[in-house]
């Protein structure tokens, strides 16, 4: 059975309530959902240049996603490129915070700082 583009007030994989959290982490917690909106976030691409920029990912998966991502309207196709929707742009905006997070855990976990309460 083909997995459907999850969507709030709809049941989705761990979730029957259709809250829309839920149909958003599960959309976010497929493989390479999350780079993809990361590398569009940097420059619009096509087909050919966010599979190359995504280190290759196999086609069926990037066309996948890509039509997961369109139907969920975070993504556009415009002139051979996609690109950010509105919507697309305010949810990279909003895992911002995740991104300045992970870098204080890299430099946190590079300087050996053991994870006590005081850090």
């Amino acid at each position: 059975m083909e997995a459907r583009t999850p969507r709030p007030g709809v049941p989705v994989r761990g979730s029957e309530s259709g809250r829309p959290v839920m149909a958003a982490l599960d959309l976010l917690g497929r493989r390479w959902t999350l780079r993809i909106l990361w590398e569009l976030s940097q420059a619009p691409a096509g087909f050919r240049e966010l599979q190359r920029r995504c280190e290759r990912m196999s086609s069926s998966v990037l066309s996948t996603r890509l039509s997961e991502l369109t139907g969920a309207r975070l993504l556009v196709l415009h002139d051979d490129a996609y690109h950010l929707t509105r919507l697309g742009e305010a949810l990279v905006e909003a895992l911002s915070p995740l991104n300045a997070w992970s870098r204080r855990w890299a430099e946190e976990t590079a300087s050996g700082t053991k994870g006590g309460p005081e850090g």
